[in-house]
């Protein structure tokens, strides 16, 4: 890994809109929600600010819509530590927007309008190849156009900066931009969707891992719930347990975990402690509602990970 300690976010950006519910509703129902709130989120932006919040050098690509919130948006990222230089305004287009209901059991139900987020092309990766080129460690989700997030891989490859892909939301990828990433995070859902391997035990989520690591991936993180992580590196695994907690919802749980554990690494954390660090920040994330909001601070992941010695 390069060692400029620096970190580059390509990714999405919305405002999410999110409602409380006692259940779902059903199709054709209506029900009456207990809370409502607009808070800032996007998988890009909620992991470039959990990254910048528990300490990277962080710079984010990414694209918003030409609207009072973008605005807003913009500056709330740069109070998160994060380099909004390459942050595009789009001309007559709308921030994304997501719509999230959340039940009694903190699970939500999501549906997104990419907007803006539809603009980052590979010609505004191409603008920004720079911020990549300058990185240890390029990050990146698929709310993006998979198009541009291919562009940035390569661009990453040729210059030696480290690929971590999260594949959310789920979708199938090709081998051809597989084999340019160097560490992936997947949930169950996700490691199924790119491996055919359903994953309802550690042996399981072995498996989807080797599956993985043929595609050219050395490192495999996945992401199992209150079951903690399945990780394996070139083949070597094992299962790291997370922190207990009571869950308000579980919004942006996995991009803290993503930026976080992306932090943890450039501080030359071995793996192993830079999996307990993240999952002490996502354990933090899920006891308060909201994405952004919900995202720990630096000092506040330390002291939580002090009371569990």
């Amino acid at each position: 890994m390069k060692n400029t300690g620096k970190l580059a976010v390509l990714g999405s950006i919305n405002a999410d809109h999110i409602l409380s519910l006692a259940q779902f509703p059903r199709p054709g129902e209506t029900v009456l929600g207990t809370q409502y709130q607009v808070a800032f989120g996007g998988k890009g932006a909620n992991q470039a600010v959990a990254a910048g919040r528990s300490g990277a050098d962080v710079s984010f690509i990414a694209c918003v819509g030409e609207d009072n919130i973008g605005g807003h948006i913009r500056q709330q990222l740069a109070k998160d530590h994060i380099n909004v230089a390459p942050v595009e305004v789009v001309a007559g287009e709308s921030t994304g927007v997501a719509l999230i209901f959340v039940n009694a059991e903190g699970e939500n139900s999501i549906a997104i309008h990419a907007g803006a987020n539809a603009a980052l092309t590979p010609a505004i990766v191409e603008k920004h190849q720079q911020t990549i080129v300058d990185a240890a460690v390029l990050l990146m989700q698929l709310e993006s156009p998979l198009d541009s997030v291919l562009a940035a891989a390569k661009i990453a490859r040729q210059h030696q900066t480290r690929v971590v892909l999260n594949p959310a939301p789920a979708t199938s990828l090709s081998d051809e931009l597989l084999a340019l990433v160097d560490m992936i995070t997947p949930n169950e859902t996700e490691a199924e969707i790119l491996t055919g391997v359903r994953i309802t035990s550690d042996e399981d989520a072995a498996h989807a891992a080797s599956v993985l690591h043929e595609k050219g991936i050395a490192s495999v993180l996945i992401t199992l719930g209150h079951r903690g992580v399945w990780l394996s590196e070139n083949g070597d695994g094992q299962r790291i347990a997370g922190f207990k907690v009571k869950a308000v919802d579980t919004i942006a749980a996995g991009d803290t975990f993503n930026g976080a554990l992306i932090t943890a690494l450039l501080e030359d954390k071995p793996m192993d402690q830079a999996v307990r660090f993240a999952h002490a920040a996502a354990a933090i994330a899920v006891t308060r509602p909201g994405a952004q909001p919900s995202v720990p601070w630096r000092d506040e992941i330390d002291s939580f990970l002090l009371q569990q010695e």
